[in-house]
């Protein structure tokens, strides 16, 4: 009889030999428990969208990361890199993104679908008290890891694994993981200082959930519902059209039918808690969340800066006019000298923008910021009155650019030091007012040619092309349409070679300048004092309300200074000019009020703020469920 010799075993590794794994080929199985566990975490995970403020242990956060970690992945390369992100700034910053995102794809979306996008909650990128950039880095050649070199972007699937590792690790402890991917790629990769090579899978969420959804958000949105496995499970290959076996349903598409579509931070970022506590004022007022819609995100980023709310009369609507030699190229159907008699009709307490802030409770202030003539005949009105106490208070004050003015076609807008002084009067104007107990400023303008000097201004920030952001403007043809346009290719340009910067003019990228620089080449005196305005009123702690597309790109050059100064805006309205929704959907704002309005002087600002009132009126005063 031969010898039965005992098998050598290994002291490491696979310690089973084959007549082991033949005889029991299932005994690699986990308990019938585990397996139930697993299956369970698996069915119960969700993407979170809202969350506690409270803080995550160091130690579960790092349990979940290392989680991630173990993933698998391609020729074991182990590409992902994780950022861990708590900056309230850079939160603030990585909403404002993720907003102008879902603003930019709603708008290629059929009717109801865009409703829904826009519905979606974001606020946990605010909320949570964790956020994690996921990047894969690919600065190895596909071709020197093992597997990459027939399937290059086997890397990002493997940083898709380690995502989904961490998800089902971090629902296992009761964590809420929330995936945005609204994001421009390069954006969030500029928000993290990712070196070339690297690209981004998204933000996650981190935190402890503050919803409990037994289904997944989409599904019980009514946005989709979970495909049969049928309908996705295939056998040996896809089937031909008209095989035995029906093919599966093409994807819905949702798109609509007309085709695809700085400087040191001195503004305080919402508390993280305060951002929640307004979600949770919400959760108890008798009524469904979200049932007022835009209005209730309004409300709560209005609690978010402010938990108390508004006072009654503490709101101002702050009116900046101004002359602008572009006008002289044809560009508009009035003459410039209707900018005087609006503001003097301002002053007096009779043009639309005034009466619309009257009988919004709103008082008034009213800046010369350039006006034509008004250096010869002093103030626009009767100044210094602010903080009287008047609800009507009427107030003119000067902020005039002491060089001369240009037309953006063949020179600066504004000297580098008038739009340093311009910006600083309106800081200092908004300061005044918070100190004084302004909680909520509108903004408005007036100027004949403004729009197309905020035309310029919108395409050098955003690299939207001129003729995106160029619109008709009041009374005007196609032939001033088409000199508007002239203007602000040629401006462009101008500026463009000034800086030494390649490309055309017309061509879709933005000029990488500093604000204040592009403000002086291409912006007016009112728009630089709005900015101001809008500088001093956030770091005020005061809301923001902005009106027509003037005043929003305002507040945009007053982001890019200070990217903090978002959280205090409202888009009160959509006004007719074309540009307005770019330059919109690059603050990530959604207007409260779409009227077509094109009357400019912060009437459209001045309703919205009465409109804003009475939502927060209707959160903190409605009965309560608890």
């Amino acid at each position: 009889m031969e010898s039965v010799w005992p098998r050598p075993i290994p002291t490491i590794g696979d310690r089973t030999s084959a007549s082991d794994r033949s005889s029991d080929p299932s005994g690699w199985a986990f308990p019938d428990g585990e397996r139930a566990a697993l299956a369970g975490v698996i069915a119960a995970r969700r993407d979170i969208r809202r969350f506690r403020p409270d803080p995550v242990p160091e130690a579960l956060l790092l349990e979940v990361i290392h989680a991630a970690h173990q993933a698998p992945s391609v020729g074991h390369s182990q590409p992902w890199r994780y950022v861990i992100v708590r900056d309230p700034l850079t939160r603030v910053r990585a909403a404002s993104l993720a907003d102008s995102a879902r603003i930019a794809q709603a708008a290629g979306l059929d009717p109801d679908s865009r409703r829904q996008l826009l519905d979606l909650d974001l606020e946990g990128i605010r909320e949570a008290p964790v956020g994690l950039v996921v990047c894969c880095d690919r600065r190895v050649p596909a071709a020197g890891v093992l597997g990459r070199a027939t399937f290059a972007d086997a890397d990002m699937w493997s940083c898709a694994a380690s995502i989904q590792n961490l998800w089902l690790t971090a629902r296992a402890h009761g964590l809420g993981v929330g995936w945005v991917t609204l994001f421009e790629p390069q954006d969030l990769l500029e928000l993290v200082h990712a070196p070339p090579g690297v690209e981004t899978l998204g933000w996650l969420c981190i935190g402890w959930p503050d919803e409990r959804p037994p289904l997944p958000g989409l599904e019980r949105r009514g946005w989709s519902k979970r495909q049969p496995l049928e309908e996705v499970l295939l056998s040996e290959r896809w089937p031909a059209p008209g095989g035995e076996v029906a093919p599966p349903a093409e994807p819905r598409s949702r798109l609509a039918a007309s085709g695809t579509a700085g400087a040191r931070t001195l503004a305080t970022v919402p508390e993280q808690r305060a951002v929640v506590a307004a979600h949770d004022l919400a959760d108890v007022v008798l009524s469904p969340p979200g049932s007022l819609g835009l209005l209730d995100r309004a409300v709560d980023k209005v609690l978010a800066v402010r938990p108390g709310g508004l006072s009654p009369d503490g709101g101002v609507l702050v009116i900046a006019a101004a002359d602008h030699p572009v006008a002289a190229l044809g560009v508009s159907a009035y003459d410039p000298s209707v900018t005087r008699t609006v503001a003097e009709a301002t002053a007096a307490g009779a043009s639309l923008g005034a009466v619309a802030a009257a009988s919004s409770g709103l008082v008034m202030v009213l800046v010369d910021a350039g006006v034509d003539g008004s250096e010869k005949a002093g103030s626009l009105g009767a100044g210094g009155r602010i903080g009287s106490g008047s609800r009507s208070l009427l107030a003119a004050l000067p902020a005039r650019p002491d060089d001369p003015k240009g037309d953006l076609v063949n020179s600066d807008a504004l000297s580098p030091r008038d739009a340093r002084a311009l910006v600083e009067a309106g800081e200092s104007l908004a300061q005044r007012l918070c100190e004084e107990g302004r909680d909520l400023v509108a903004v408005g303008e007036v100027g004949v040619a403004n729009t197309t000097v905020a035309a310029a201004l919108a395409s050098a920030l955003t690299g939207a092309r001129p003729d995106q952001l160029v619109g008709l403007g009041a009374s005007s043809d196609s032939a001033m349409l088409q000199a508007k346009t002239d203007a602000v290719v040629k401006a462009l340009g101008r500026v463009r070679r000034g800086l030494a910067l390649p490309g055309r003019s017309e061509a879709g990228s933005a000029i990488a300048a500093e604000p204040l620089d592009l403000l002086a080449a291409l912006g007016g005196g009112e728009i630089a004092v709005l900015a101001g305005v809008v500088l001093g009123a956030a770091r005020g702690g005061a809301v923001v309300v902005l009106d027509g597309l003037a005043t929003s790109v305002a507040a945009l050059l007053a982001v890019r200074i200070d990217p903090a100064v978002s959280a205090y805006l409202l888009a009160g309205q959509m006004s007719r000019e074309k540009g307005h929704s770019v330059v919109l959907e690059a603050l990530g704002l959604e207007p409260l009020l779409d009227l077509r309005m094109r009357c400019g002087e912060g009437v459209g600002a001045s309703l919205a703020s009465s409109l804003l009132r009475s939502a927060l009126e209707v959160r903190l005063s409605s009965a309560r469920t608890a």
